[in-house]
């Protein structure tokens, strides 16, 4: 055992009486176990995590991109133990200090960027901000409940979110969903129809989605009376569950016209790919659009305290139409979590992480291209900052390998790999539409050095997980 291995009332329980206290007492309904047994990790630091043997992880996912700073982060810490000893708590409806000036800084923020005047409205959990946006869409639509969103989106589980999110399996067993979106298809380069240019494939898109305003007869659009049926339409600018899917440039700005056109407003699913994950504070800012509302949660408090929220433009959410207590939450704007938000953009900022994000995630993209060339199985590699994707197929460098990155998983969290003459092991997530992309989301702060220890470990378990199939 370790030192670190203590819990904070110093008791050491070992791997094995805690598995079988977890699959006796626990709910398996609330984690998925990538594999069997659950892999117990002890401490963090940086883009490290460390098992109760001591065997170092790097870890290339940062628990879905909400530890964008790294583990143990001393100056998000820091600011945690001080707010606790200020103010740790404090019910909802009164105000508190950071709470004004974490509201403030984002929609001065996204005044500048977006030219448009707003509000910012917290809550916990990212769902529970997909919630809050949902009622603001259906109150300022005079309560149209119909969205559309994208085939390969996700935006969390609860059940509102549940229903514009794409994957049935995650409404399968709570009964029918009436008010389910309208899933429209999303420009995924690599698997783009043959003869076509990337390009090419997203203006097909966009010309599929507005031929359903065409007449009143392609289900929509009531012309007599130029309204839609449908709200708004959630998208998420870099797919995140569904594989760190990239869409060309001119995508969103074709897809705004439209909206624009027909009343429908655009809120942007900003939770795993904000705060800095693609070099910008919000990923939309890539794509040269104004979103009406942006969702955020995750990384704004690198996972320290939950808090989560939106920002939308003022006509959407001012006190008029959208009054005190139009929707709300117990822990929502607590002053734990909104003191880590206020510092995660402080120091974003002043660390440039836009300026360092992008070349560090130009190294590792080059460095996966060069990796590909000595695996015929990685069949697509791309990358926006730090959010990259490494799609693992069969030799012929299309057809997707599930069981292949399956396996890949199970090694790396073995932590059997070797580096220096010394074990080691390595964290990777799984994703996509069949489950055979690797979404790398590893720390912000990750080195140089890191990236290329990390390629070197990649193109190791690529080599085992061959052999072992």
């Amino acid at each position: 055992m370790n030192a670190f291995d203590k819990n904070a009332a110093g008791v050491v329980i070992p791997d094995e009486q805690l598995l079988a206290d977890e699959a006796q007492w626990s709910s398996f309904g609330d984690t998925v176990h990538y594999v069997d047994p659950p892999k117990i990790f002890r401490h963090g630091e940086g883009s490290w995590m460390y098992d109760t043997a001591g065997v170092p992880f790097l870890d290339l996912q940062m628990w879905y991109s909400a530890v964008n700073f790294g583990y143990g982060n001393k100056r998000l810490n820091d600011t945690l133990k001080r707010q606790i000893d200020v103010l740790p708590q404090v019910a909802s409806q009164y105000l508190h200090q950071t709470r004004i000036e974490l509201a403030k800084t984002i929609a001065v923020d996204a005044q500048q960027k977006f030219g448009l005047k707003g509000r910012v409205h917290f809550n916990v959990g990212g769902a529970q901000a997909v919630e809050d946006s949902l009622k603001l869409v259906r109150n300022y639509s005079n309560g149209k409940s119909l969205m559309f969103a994208f085939e390969g989106g996700y935006h969390g589980r609860t059940l509102g979110a549940s229903s514009i999110t794409s994957s049935y399996r995650y409404r399968r067993r709570f009964g029918h969903f009436g008010e389910r979106a309208m899933f429209i298809p999303f420009p995924y380069p690599f698997r783009r129809p043959k003869g076509m240019t990337p390009e090419e494939y997203s203006d097909a898109c966009v010309r599929q989605f507005e031929r359903l305003f065409e007449t009143e007869y392609n289900g929509v659009w009531d012309p007599k009376v130029n309204q839609a049926e449908y709200a708004a339409f959630y998208v998420e600018p870099i797919q995140g569950t569904g594989g760190y899917v990239i869409p060309p440039k001119n995508f969103f700005k074709d897809l705004k016209k439209v909206l624009d056109k027909y009343g429908i407003l655009m809120v942007v699913d900003e939770i795993q790919m904000g705060f800095w994950r693609t070099g910008k504070l919000w990923s939309i800012e890539h794509f040269g659009v104004t979103p009406d509302v942006v969702v955020f949660g995750k990384a704004l408090t690198n996972g320290l305290n939950p808090l989560s929220g939106l920002w939308a433009r003022e006509e959407l959410i001012n006190p008029t139409i959208f009054p005190p207590g139009s929707t709300h939450s117990t822990f929502n704007s607590n002053p734990l979590g909104t003191s880590l938000g206020l510092e995660v953009i402080k120091m974003g900022y002043e660390l440039n992480y836009e300026k360092t994000v992008a070349e560090k995630g130009a190294h590792f993209l080059d460095a996966l291209k060069d990796l590909q060339k000595r695996h015929k199985e990685i069949g697509d590699v791309d990358g926006l900052g730090l959010a990259l994707r490494a799609e693992i197929c069969t030799d012929d460098g299309f057809t997707p390998n599930k069981a292949l990155l399956d396996k890949m998983v199970d090694i790396g969290l073995a932590g059997d790999l070797q580096h220096n003459g010394k074990k080691i092991g390595l964290v990777l997530d799984v994703g996509g539409w069949y489950k055979n992309v690797i979404t790398f989301a590893p720390s912000l702060d990750i080195t140089h050095e890191e990236i290329d220890l990390a390629i070197a470990l990649l193109d190791q378990l690529l080599t085992k997980a061959k052999k072992a199939m």
